[in-house]
C-alpha cells in the first residue's frame, strides 16, 4: 500500500474561471511560511516536488524543511532528493536505456523476482533525433536522401527503440525526422504544468542530453542527467542532489540594432564562466526580461552546460504564455497553466510589485551593452568581439599551442595553398573557412536569427556575392516548423543559392557529422599544414569534435555563419575589409548585407504562424512510412545475437547476487592515462566517426562490416563492445604519458609499449591489474555522455583523481561505481611530481558506513610518495550506489525487496 502523503492537508482545489475546477494542487501559500516568498522561483519547483512526493521514506519532512530554509541551508551543501515529473531521452541514449532495462528484467528473472517491476514509473519522452550526415548537402532532395540513408544503416537501432516503446509502459517515441530533441521538447513535449489524475504540478525534466536545459527558457526546470541516472529516475528513484545555490542574473535595457540572440548568449556564457556557476542554478529576472522573446531565452538556457550551470532558468510570465499559444497549445491548457502558477506563487507578473527574492550571488547585464561577437577557436566561452576578430586570429596563430594558440611560425603565417577544385583554381590560407554550418541544436529554435540568416543570403544574392564551392555548407533546422517559415518568407531559395540547403532535422556538424571534406580540400590542408576553420551556429567547438581537419572552430549566429561563408575566411575585419566583390565590380561590405532589427521583426511577424506548429506536430503522431514499416517482434532476442553490431548485452549484471559487493579500494594500480585540464566527454567517448585504424574499426571489420557502414560511435551506443573500444579514442586527446604526441594511445607501463588505450587496458585486465586515471580541472566537461562513464568502467578503471569534475560526468562515474578523488587546492599531478609511471594505492574502509561524503583519503605510490585527496561521493545515496557496485544494481536490489 502506498504511504500517505505527509502534506495532504494543503491539497487545495483550483477553480476554473467559468466554473468547475481544473483539479487539486499542493498549495505553497497554504503553508503560511514567509520564507517561501523569498525563495527563487527555481527553488520553489524543487519545494513543490518534495512536498508532493513526501512519503517520509524516499522524501522526508526534513527534506522539505531544508528546501524551505534554502537561504540558510544552501551554503552548507545539504543533500535533497528530487523526483522530476518526466524523463527525456534522445535516441543515442534511448538505445542503451532500452538495452539496460531489458537486461535488468533478465537480472530480476535470474534472481527469482518479477521482471515486470522494471517499467518506467514516470513519463518518458523518447525523441529519435537521428544524426544527419551533411554529405548530401547542396541538393534539393537532401532531407529525403538523408532519411533513407539513416534508415538503411540504423534499421536495427530504430527498430529496437520502437520495440522498447511497446515493451515498456509509459515510453512513447517521437519518430526520426521530427526534429532535434531540445526543440521538440520546447515546441511540443513541454507541459509547463501537468494534470495527472486530477493533481496539478509543475513540469520538470531530467534529460539525457546536457542541452535539455533549453526547456528552462519555457519556465520548466530541466537539466542534463547521465543516462544511468535517468534510468534510475524512470524507475521511481529520486535523483540525489546537493541543494544548489542560485545566481540571480538581472537583465535591463534592450539589445541594440544588429545584435543577435547568439551575441547575447556568448556574452552571458563568458560572464557566468568567469563568475563560477558550476553546480548552481542561474535565475534570470529584471525589467529586461519583458523585452526578451522566448526564443532568445531558450538560446541562453540551451547553453547552460557551456557556462557550467545546472540550469539557466526563466520563470513563467506573459512572454511564456504568448509562446505557448503561438506553438499550438490550446486556450484551456494555457489558462490552466496561468491559473495554477499564479495560485502557487510561481508566476511573474511585471504589472504587479514583486517581493524581493533572495539569491546566493548577483550579476547584472544591460542588454544595450551586448556587441556582435563569436566564440573560439577551441572553447565556447572564449568570446571574441567581432571588431577584434582579425587581431585575435593573428594572435592565435602566433601564440603557443593551447586554447588560444596554434604556434604557427611567423614565416608560415601568410602561406597560400593553391589547388584545383573540380577543375577550377582554388586556394586556402590559415583561417580559410572550409565548413559553414547552421546547425540544429542552439539557435534554430529562434526565428529572428534563422530568418536573419535568410535575409543575409538574400542581400548577398542580390549584390552578386557567392559562397565559394569548396566551403561545405549546410542547414539543419531543429524542427520542421523552421522549414515552413523559411519557405513562407521566401528566404529559403536564397539560402539554397548560397549552398545552405536543408539536410535534415537532427544532429549535424556540431557532433562531428559534417562528413568528409572534398578530397582536394583535405589534401590541400594536410599537405600544407593549414589551420583551416569551421564556423557553426552550435554550442560546442571542442578540439576534434567538428572535423579532424578544422583546427579552428568558431561558434556564431546563423546570419554570421552565412557572412563568414561568403567571406571564406575568419581572417577579416568586417568593419574595414570587403567581404567580396559585387556584380557591379565594387566591394561589398558587412554593413551592406546585414539586416536591421526592424527588417527581421517584420519578416518574423508575417512568417511565423501558429498553424505551422500545429500541422508539424500533428504529423509526428502519425509517424512516417519508413518508421511505420519497421518490424519489432524479435528485438529482445537481438540482445543475445552475437552477429548484431548495434545491439549487444552488456556485462553489468552478470553473476549478480542479492548481497551488495561492498566498497573497494585500489591496490598497486597502474596509471592508464595522465591528463591536463579540460578533458571533455568528447575526448573520453567521442560520438563522431569511427577512425579506420581504431580498435572499434578492427572489431567491426572482423564482423564483416564495410568501412562505409561503420556509422558513428553515437549510433552504436547499444553495443558495449564497440563503445569500450571507442573509449578515449578521440584523435585530439592529449595524454602526458605520450610526451607531447596527440592521439588515442597510451604507454603500457610494465613493457613501455605504445598501444591503443583499449589494447593497453585489456592487457592490464588480463594480468589482473587495476588502473586509474589522473586528470586536471573540469574533467568531463561537455555532453552528459553515459558512455564516458560506462566505457572507463569496462576498461577496468577503478578510480579517477582530478583537480575538479564537471557535474554530470561526476554523477555518471559515481553511477558506475568508480572512485572519484579530488586533489587538494593548489595541488595536481605536476605539483606533486607524479609522472604517471608510479603504481597507486587508495585505502578505503571495508564498510560503506565508515566512509563519509567529502572525507579525506590518503593515496600512496610505490615510489614512496603520499598525498591527501578528497572523496567526491557527495551524498549518502551516492555512497549506497558505491556499496552496490553502481546505481543500476542498487535499483534492482531495492525493487526486489519491495
Amino acid at each position: 500500500m502506498a504511504p500517505e502523503n505527509a502534506f495532504k492537508g494543503i491539497l487545495t482545489s483550483l477553480p476554473k474561471p467559468g466554473g468547475g475546477e481544473f483539479g487539486k494542487f499542493f498549495s505553497l501559500p497554504a503553508l503560511n511560511d514567509p520564507r517561501i516568498d523569498r525563495l527563487p522561483y527555481s527553488i520553489r519547483i524543487l519545494l513543490e516536488s518534495a512536498i508532493r512526493n513526501c512519503d517520509n521514506f524516499q522524501v522526508t519532512k526534513d527534506d522539505v524543511e531544508k528546501i524551505i530554509d534554502w537561504e540558510n541551508t544552501s551554503p552548507k551543501q545539504v543533500e535533497i532528493p528530487f523526483k522530476p515529473a518526466r524523463v527525456l531521452l534522445q535516441d543515442f541514449t534511448g538505445v542503451p536505456a532500452a538495452v539496460d532495462l531489458a537486461c535488468m528484467r533478465d537480472a530480476m528473472k535470474n534472481l527469482n523476482s518479477d521482471p515486470k517491476k522494471i517499467n518506467p514509473l514516470v513519463p518518458v519522452d523518447l525523441v529519435v533525433d537521428h544524426s544527419v550526415q551533411v554529405d548530401v548537402a547542396r541538393s534539393e532532395n537532401a532531407v529525403q536522401a538523408n532519411m533513407e540513408f539513416e534508415f538503411q544503416r540504423n534499421q536495427e537501432r530504430f527498430a529496437f527503440l520502437k520495440w522498447g516503446s511497446s515493451a515498456f509502459h509509459n515510453m512513447p517515441v517521437v519518430p526520426p525526422g521530427s526534429g532535434i530533441v531540445h526543440q521538440v521538447n520546447l515546441e511540443y513535449l513541454g507541459r509547463v504544468v501537468f494534470n495527472t489524475d486530477g493533481i496539478l504540478y509543475p513540469d520538470s525534466v531530467g534529460g539525457t542530453d546536457s542541452h535539455t536545459t533549453m526547456i528552462d527558457g519555457l519556465g520548466v526546470a530541466g537539466w542534463g542527467v547521465g543516462g544511468i541516472e535517468a534510468e534510475a529516475a524512470m524507475l521511481g528513484q529520486p535523483m540525489s542532489m546537493v541543494l544548489p545555490g542560485v545566481v540571480g542574473f538581472k537583465l535591463t535595457g534592450k539589445l541594440r540594432d544588429g545584435v543577435t540572440a547568439t551575441d547575447l548568449v556568448l556574452t552571458v556564457t563568458q560572464m557566468l564562466r568567469k563568475h563560477g556557476v558550476v553546480g548552481k542554478f542561474v535565475e534570470f529576472y529584471g525589467e529586461g526580461m519583458g523585452q526578451l522573446p522566448l526564443a532568445d531565452r531558450a538560446t541562453i538556457a540551451n547553453m547552460s552546460p557551456e557556462y557550467g550551470a545546472t540550469m539557466g532558468f526563466f520563470p513563467v510570465d506573459h512572454v511564456t504564455l504568448q509562446y505557448l499559444k503561438l506553438t499550438g497549445r490550446s486556450d484551456e491548457t494555457v489558462s490552466m497553466i496561468e491559473e495554477y502558477l499564479r495560485a502557487n506563487k510561481m508566476f511573474v507578473d511585471y504589472n504587479k510589485p514583486e517581493q524581493e527574492r533572495s539569491y546566493s550571488s548577483y550579476l547584472q547585464l544591460d542588454l544595450a551593452d551586448v556587441e556582435p561577437c563569436i566564440s573560439g577557436p577551441k572553447r565556447p566561452h572564449d568570446r571574441v568581439p567581432l571588431k577584434d576578430m582579425k587581431a585575435d586570429w593573428h594572435a592565435c596563430l602566433e601564440n603557443q599551442v593551447g586554447f588560444k594558440g596554434f604556434a604557427v611560425p611567423k614565416q608560415e603565417q601568410d602561406k597560400v595553398a593553391k589547388f584545383s577544385f573540380h577543375g577550377q583554381p582554388a586556394e586556402l590560407k590559415h583561417g580559410s573557412v572550409v565548413i559553414a554550418a547552421i546547425t540544429s541544436c542552439t539557435n534554430t529554435s529562434n526565428p529572428s536569427v534563422m530568418l536573419g540568416a535568410g535575409l543575409v543570403a538574400k542581400k548577398a544574392c542580390e549584390l552578386g556575392l557567392e559562397v565559394k564551392p569548396w566551403v561545405k555548407t549546410s542547414l539543419a533546422p531543429g524542427s520542421g516548423v523552421v522549414t515552413k517559415y523559411l519557405q513562407q518568407s521566401g528566404l529559403q531559395k536564397y539560402l539554397n543559392q548560397q549552398g545552405f540547403h536543408i539536410v535534415g532535422y537532427g544532429c549535424t556538424t556540431c557532433i562531428g557529422n559534417s562528413g568528409d571534406l572534398d578530397e582536394s580540400v583535405a589534401t590541400a590542408i594536410t599537405e600544407n599544414d593549414i589551420v583551416a576553420a569551421a564556423v557553426l551556429s552550435g554550442n560546442r567547438n571542442f578540439e576534434g569534435r567538428v572535423h579532424p581537419l578544422t583546427r579552428a572552430n568558431y561558434l556564431a549566429s546563423p546570419p554570421l555563419v552565412v557572412a563568414y561563408a561568403l567571406a571564406g575566411t575568419v581572417d577579416i575585419d568586417f568593419e574595414k575589409e570587403p567581404i567580396g566583390t559585387g556584380k557591379d565590380g565594387k566591394g561589398v561590405y558587412f554593413k551592406d548585407i546585414w539586416p536591421s532589427n526592424e527588417e527581421i521583426a517584420e519578416v518574423v511577424q508575417s512568417s511565423v504562424l501558429p498553424d505551422m506548429f500545429k500541422s508539424t506536430y500533428e504529423a509526428i503522431t502519425k509517424g512516417n512510412p519508413m518508421w511505420n514499416q519497421l518490424s519489432v517482434s524479435h528485438f529482445h532476442a537481438l540482445l543475445l545475437d552475437p552477429n548484431s553490431t548495434y545491439i549487444h548485452e552488456p556485462p553489468y549484471f552478470k553473476n549478480m547476487t542479492m548481497e551488495p559487493p561492498g566498497p573497494h579500494g585500489v591496490k598497486d594500480a597502474y596509471c592508464l592515462l595522465n591528463f591536463g585540464d579540460s578533458i571533455t566527454t568528447d575526448h573520453i567517448s567521442p560520438a563522431g566517426s569511427i577512425h579506420k585504424d581504431s580498435p572499434a574499426a578492427k572489431y567491426l571489420l572482423e564482423r564483416g562490416v564495410d568501412r562505409k557502414d561503420f556509422n558513428s560511435y553515437g549510433s552504436r551506443r547499444g553495443n558495449d563492445e564497440v563503445m569500450a573500444r571507442g573509449t578515449f579514442a578521440n584523435i585530439r586527446i592529449v595524454n602526458k604519458l605520450l610526451n607531447g604526441e596527440v592521439g588515442p594511445k597510451t604507454v603500457h607501463i610494465p613493457t613501455g609499449e605504445k598501444l591503443y588505450v583499449f589494447d593497453a587496458a585489456m592487457r592490464y585486465k588480463a594480468a589482473g591489474h587495476d588502473t586509474i586515471v589522473l586528470a586536471g580541472a573540469e574533467y568531463g566537461s561537455g555532453s552528459s555522455r553515459d558512455w564516458a562513464a560506462k566505457g572507463p568502467m569496462l576498461l577496468g578503471v577503478k578510480a579517477v583523481i582530478a583537480k575538479s569534475f564537471e557535474r554530470i560526468h561526476r554523477s555518471n562515474l559515481v553511477g558506475m561505481g568508480i572512485i572519484l578523488l579530488c586533489f587538494k587546492p593548489g595541488e595536481d599531478a605536476d605539483t606533486l611530481g607524479l609522472a604517471g609511471h608510479e603504481r597507486y594505492t587508495i585505502n578505503l574502509p571495508n564498510k560503506v558506513s565508515e566512509i563519509r561524503p567529502g572525507q579525506d583519503i590518503t593515496v600512496t605510490t610505490d615510489t614512496g610518495k603520499s598525498f591527501t585527496c578528497t572523496v567526491r561521493f557527495d551524498t549518502e545515496v551516492e555512497l549506497a550506489y558505491f556499496d552496490h557496485g553502481g546505481i543500476l544494481p542498487y535499483v534492482i536490489r531495492n525493487l526486489i525487496k519491495q
